[in-house]
């Protein structure tokens, strides 16, 4: 007996320490993330189309698209154009739609225009805090008091990949560039 402790006892804690060590190292790993949507490029996906028109007009076009839907442009040039437009399908939820526009030069004096759609999803979620009051001079007399804030919070964002809405997106363009 060595410090007052058993030997059977001793050994016994050692065993524990080493099982314990063993648990540490052979924890359950994070799954991997689910890809919900393969990535496979093709030319046929419908984020492009092409004008007859230089790339500043298509762009103009584009502009004027996002314009007549509603969208707030978020910056516009011969080149790009941004707009976004925001969604509240419910009193807990917000949903802002980013769509993005880039127009390049294509063989001659035509233009390519891609485009892409990005919505993000934010919810209301709850935040509970407290804080405690302090009397000086009596001492450290503490009244805790409670309370809750709710707060939009990001959850998630996604590419649209809806062919229809990109298809109705370039044919308003195909009409702004024809008048």
């Amino acid at each position: 007996m060595a410090l007052g402790i058993p030997v059977r006892w001793g050994r016994a804690m050692a065993v524990l320490a080493l099982c314990g060590a063993l648990a540490g190292c052979f924890q359950r790993q994070a799954a991997p993330l689910v890809r919900f949507e393969p990535e496979a490029f093709s030319a046929a996906a419908g984020f492009s189309r092409f004008y007859e028109t230089s790339p500043a007009l298509a762009c103009e076009a584009a502009r004027r698209t996002l314009l007549s839907q509603g969208y707030v442009i978020s910056s516009a040039s011969d080149e790009q154009v941004t707009g976004r437009k925001f969604f509240q399908p419910s009193a807990e939820a917000h949903v802002p739609l980013e769509m993005r526009v880039v127009c390049a030069t294509e063989a001659g004096d035509a233009a390519v225009v891609f485009a892409v759609a990005v919505q993000e999803l934010h919810a209301v979620r709850k935040a509970n805090h407290s804080a405690s009051l302090g009397v000086g001079g009596l001492g450290s007399l503490s009244l805790p008091v409670e309370g809750s804030n709710d707060g939009m919070v990001k959850v998630g964002t996604q590419t649209i990949s809806d062919p229809h809405f990109y298809r109705s997106f370039f044919d308003l363009l195909g009409e702004h560039l024809a008048q």
